[in-house]
């Protein structure tokens, strides 16, 4: 971009740049990424989806899950891989972190691993399907890594005839249920609240589940945080 260019875009006399050059601008002026969808908006252009693939857990949501002792916490990205887990968290889901390739993902995995449906009750195994096809679904066309989750949607559709019905459906969804039913092996029902900050970003979500306090799910919790691994009897 010549400097006679961005003078005349400065004083609005030059035409509506590409959404490239806006990129540029961004990064040559060290925006934020608020201060950046305000400049496409200004240029009339959509903002570009804020996610970013990374491999390693942010510095800053790890710093959080450290000192998170007495709620189950995870870190995951948009394809619902696991990165990150607390020692509570492992206790009540199972390490989510040994996954690899395809099956890293939660979408992946609840469409071609019948274990995944016994951490779930069975009369919210229709409404969760639908979820995992309608995130999915977001992520393919906004995510971090749409190839990647193009590969899983080839495979589910090759794979899965729950899956196909599910999305034909042509739901989409970025949401996490804000609340949910786990069922323990030993413990059975536990019901949490789901927390969700993300990173500025939105590549990765730490997962905080928590649950009411008084309730014969706090206690199950509880037992469990002091527990862990062990066997236990409820």
């Amino acid at each position: 971009m010549s400097t006679d260019y961005y003078a005349r875009l400065e004083q609005q006399r030059a035409p509506q740049p590409s959404v490239q050059i806006t990129t540029a601008l961004a990064q040559a002026l060290r925006l934020t990424p608020d201060e950046r969808d305000h400049l496409f908006v200004l240029l009339g252009h959509n903002a570009p989806a804020r996610f970013h693939r990374s491999e390693h857990v942010s510095l800053t949501l790890m710093r959080v899950l450290d000192r998170l002792d007495d709620s189950p916490a995870m870190v995951q990205t948009d394809l619902f891989d696991t990165l990150a887990m607390n020692r509570l968290a492992v206790a009540l889901l199972g390490d989510q972190t040994r996954h690899a390739g395809l099956a890293r993902s939660g979408y992946y995995r609840w469409f071609m691993d019948p274990a995944e449906h016994l951490l779930v009750p069975e009369e919210t195994h229709e409404r969760h399907g639908r979820a995992q096809a309608a995130r999915l679904r977001a992520a393919l066309t906004a995510g971090s890594d749409t190839a990647r989750a193009a590969r899983i949607l080839a495979e589910l559709q090759e794979h899965s005839r729950e899956f196909v019905r599910m999305w034909e459906l042509q739901q989409v969804a970025q949401r996490y249920d804000d609340c949910r039913t786990i069922l323990h092996p030993e413990l059975g029902r536990i019901d949490v609240d789901a927390q969700l900050p993300y990173t500025e970003n939105r590549a990765q979500t730490l997962v905080v589940l928590t649950t009411r306090p008084g309730t014969e799910s706090h206690s199950k919790l509880a037992l469990l945080s002091v527990t862990g691994h062990q066997q236990v009897t409820p």
